[in-house]
């Protein structure tokens, strides 16, 4: 059946993508009195490969922004404890101030606040871009509702690792990520902890959710996948080498993979489009630093496109670039390192004999890792913009 066309609309800033970092920008632009429409081409709630697990820093701009309580409220486990296993070695680090959370929860949590600030929010929706004019960005919305034409003033990118909406570059020889979610906890996979076992080919991690569920996120080179049968043998593969137990449920999981993971676009923004979250950026993440990025790059992105509405000029994107990399990039460097390392076992080996002797040799990564403090401050202004 063709879908029925729907009368044209305007709005201020239309956000393609309801991930943390689009439903945070959603939030805090309806928040300023904007006319927000946030759409996703998903059906919520939905579950998502990586993401469930937010390190210290991401709590922090959380609670800087009022958000807080969703972790409180949903019951998110702590996380106290990194287990990190190469071979016959494993070390235990702190880490103090993370959360675990379902994504489906967290995600679901971050929208509902954004609606009850005044943004729309509008799932299972394609989006095709249309033409651009000095005043707006015109958008087609396709939904099982009809065809629908939206002229913003704004357009954010927000939709993760397969946007098309800016130029990208992927890394040579990016390692691809998988994940499941199983519905029963191993004994021995203890709540508050993030235990990541270490291979040549890859690495996987698992942490326990608030809901009892134990999700399992993991990287590998593309061959590795190929050699070892698919995400669910190469996990076992993983595991198995460090003499941990392959849980329950693992043969009849259901896995689902990403793109290439490590990126960068070339570019930001264009004329009246800003990027923001995976959609611009992405390195292999460790420990709960991926969330950390979105959720600041949201914070600062909110002020700029805020501006950009009452009065577009091309240097906000200039402004954006600079802002991005002073609060985002730069923090991504330490995390490009640690997955570096990652991809030497014998690096791995000797790091983890160090710091089984000397554990306090890894505080000044887990600091700059895990350090309880936001990224940015964002204020809360919930002004009327008809006033």
């Amino acid at each position: 059946m063709t879908a029925k066309p729907i009368a044209s609309q305007s709005v201020d800033v239309l956000i393609v993508g309801a991930g943390p970092a689009g439903a945070i920008a959603a939030l805090l632009l309806a928040r300023r009195g904007f006319a927000v429409r946030l759409v996703d081409r998903a059906t919520f709630p939905r579950w998502k490969v990586c993401g469930c697990c937010l390190n210290a820093r991401a709590v922090a701009s959380l609670e800087s922004i009022g958000l807080g309580h969703l972790l409180r409220d949903a019951g998110a486990v702590p996380l106290n404890e990194l287990v990190w296993a190469i071979g016959e070695r494993s070390v235990r680090l702190p880490l103090g101030g993370g959360r675990a959370i379902s994504r489906e929860r967290f995600d679901d949590g971050i929208i509902a606040a954004a609606q009850s600030a005044g943004a729309t929010f509008q799932p299972e929706t394609r989006v095709e871009a249309g033409e651009s004019s000095e005043s707006f960005r015109r958008v087609w919305l396709h939904s099982p509702h009809g065809i629908e034409s939206i002229d913003a003033k704004i357009v954010i990118a927000a939709d993760g690792l397969s946007s098309q909406w800016l130029p990208v570059t992927i890394a040579a020889g990016t390692r691809i990520g998988a994940g499941t979610t199983l519905p029963d906890s191993d004994p021995f996979y203890t709540p508050g902890h993030i235990w990541m076992a270490t291979h040549r080919q890859g690495y996987v991690g698992l942490t326990q959710l608030e809901d009892g569920r134990l999700d399992v996120a993991a990287a590998w080179d593309r061959a590795a996948l190929r050699e070892l049968g698919g995400p669910g043998p190469a996990a076992a593969t993983v595991l198995e080498s460090v003499g941990w137990p392959i849980p329950r449920g693992w043969e009849s999981a259901a896995w689902r993979g990403t793109p290439g993971l490590t990126r960068h676009a070339r570019e930001l923004g264009q004329s009246r489009l800003f990027g923001v979250g995976d959609a611009v950026g992405y390195v292999e993440p460790f420990t709960g630093e991926g969330m950390s990025w979105a959720i600041a790059g949201a914070i600062a992105l909110a002020p700029i496109v805020a501006s950009a509405v009452e009065h577009w000029h091309p240097d906000s994107i200039l402004q954006w670039s600079r802002k991005y990399h002073r609060h985002v990039g730069s923090h991504q460097q330490l995390c490009r390192w640690v997955a570096g390392l990652m991809r030497r076992p014998r690096w791995v080996h000797w790091t983890i004999a160090g710091l089984q002797q000397i554990p306090a040799i890894a505080n000044p990564v887990i600091r700059r890792l895990h350090t309880a403090r936001p990224m940015l401050r964002s204020s809360r202004p919930n002004k009327d913009r008809s006033a």
